[in-house]
């Protein structure tokens, strides 16, 4: 009677490491050797992440030649036979969809990864972390600085079922090695940390991980692949928020799980498959376009953010602007040699003269092209009120240990021209 069961364990089992295996043979198709493409095309060896971001192993369609990846909308798909079941890959579309696969396959390239899952939300792909890599009674190293969902489902129904947490400054790796106890099993990274901008040293973090045999996890949704992966550095995991730089146009939500190794690939995707986040394949669909320009969109948005950054510094009604790129930035050095081609991204913060009260009266009442509103990395540029939007669900006390006061001023610039986000910043300062 068990038969059957053990059958289709034993093959689901085998699909997920088909899935690992496929990413292999993309990247070998999508990077030159003897490999060819659907269209007949050998690619160029070597090719730059620019064009990776583009392209990143996507093929014209085997039947049609279409240059884009169809939208498979089908919930089930046919089995010629018992014994033949998934011997096409694909059976049902919680575990699995080849539009979906393909934005997972792609985002595993960008993050120089072995393989990923695409799931419903950034906070779906921290769930999902958490769930598979913890158990009750396990303790959790997690930064003391991060987005407030996260800082929240560890609170709110993690240590509810068990497990242990323990918030600290990553900016100091001894503070991560000093939290550390004998059952530690996670250690949970976020750099640059939101809304605060402060930066993990990823590869001594990681290095502390590896030696005590811990799974190292780090959020980079502020960075992207395009500034800095994770894995690159030594960890296990990366979390991306894919609503944010990789969708970059408020239309799509989506987060990613990556996996450094097939063994961590293996439990993320069984994960799920039991937990049923995946991404709709539209969705999948609208991000395998809109993250093509990601590349062109964190260039602009990152010479954008350091003259308007520049800008705030120097103005009389500013008391302090703290941007990666800046030199007064506190950890300068730690950024430049994590983050690539000199780019910081499109996050910075900045406080004003008159406190909480004037901060809330800027946000209340500047002009256009700035809108008041949560999301970041996205084309229009957003200016949000965290301590009432993004990081409303931390704890207060907590909130103002990490610097998050009442009238914190986070932007994400968009791509707007520069000088018209100056122009308007200008005038709502002034009018304070």
């Amino acid at each position: 009677g068990k038969l059957i069961p053990n059958l289709v364990a034993h093959r689901f089992t085998n699909m997920l490491r088909t899935f690992t295996s496929s990413v292999a043979r993309r990247a070998s198709a999508a990077t030159g050797g003897s490999a060819r493409c659907m269209s007949g095309k050998e690619w160029i060896p070597n090719v730059s992440m620019d064009t990776e971001v583009v392209h990143g192993g996507v093929n014209p369609d085997e039947k049609t030649g279409a240059i884009l990846t169809p939208v498979y909308l089908s919930t089930t798909f046919v089995q010629e036979s018992v014994d033949k079941y998934l011997d096409k890959g694909y059976s049902y579309s919680r575990t699995a969809n080849p539009t979906v696969q393909m934005l997972e396959q792609k985002v595993a390239r960008m993050e120089n990864g072995y393989g990923a899952i695409c799931v419903g939300t950034g906070m779906s792909a921290t769930a999902s972390c958490i769930n598979g890599f913890m158990n009750a009674g396990d303790h959790c190293v997690m930064t003391n600085c991060s987005y407030g969902g996260t800082n929240r489902i560890a609170r709110e129904q993690f240590m509810n079922l068990g497990m242990e947490f323990s918030f600290v400054d990553f900016t100091d790796p001894q503070n991560v090695a000093d939290a550390i106890k004998p059952n530690t099993k996670l250690i949970f990274s976020e750099s640059p940390t939101n809304p605060t901008l402060k930066i993990a040293d990823l590869g001594a973090i990681s290095e502390i991980a590896k030696e005590h045999g811990i799974v190292h996890v780090c959020d980079s949704t502020f960075a992207t692949p395009y500034i800095m992966r994770p894995l690159d550095h030594g960890c296990d995991l990366t979390i991306q928020s894919l609503t944010k730089y990789y969708d970059g146009l408020n239309m799509g939500l989506g987060g990613a799980l990556i996996s450094a190794t097939p063994e961590l690939y293996e439990r993320t995707k069984l994960v799920q498959n039991m937990h049923g986040n995946i991404m709709s394949p539209m969705t999948a669909y609208m991000m395998l376009q809109s993250m093509k320009t990601m590349g062109l969109r964190i260039r602009q948005q990152s010479s954008s953010a350091m003259k308007i950054a520049t800008f705030l510094e120097a103005h009389p009604k500013v008391e302090k602007a703290v941007y990666p790129g800046l030199a007064s930035f506190p950890q300068k050095e730690l950024a430049d040699k994590q983050h690539r081609d000199g780019l910081h991204g499109g996050m910075l913060w900045f406080d004003v003269v008159g406190g909480d009260t004037a901060a809330i009266k800027l946000m209340d009442n500047i002009k256009r092209p700035w809108t008041l509103c949560e999301n970041l990395g996205a084309s229009e540029s957003i200016i949000t009120a965290c301590a009432v939007m993004t990081h409303a669900n931390m704890i207060r006390e907590d909130r103002l240990a990490v610097g998050i006061s009442d009238g914190f001023i986070r932007i994400s610039v968009g791509i707007e021209d520069p000088d018209d986000l100056i122009r308007a910043l200008d005038e709502a300062l002034n009018s304070l």
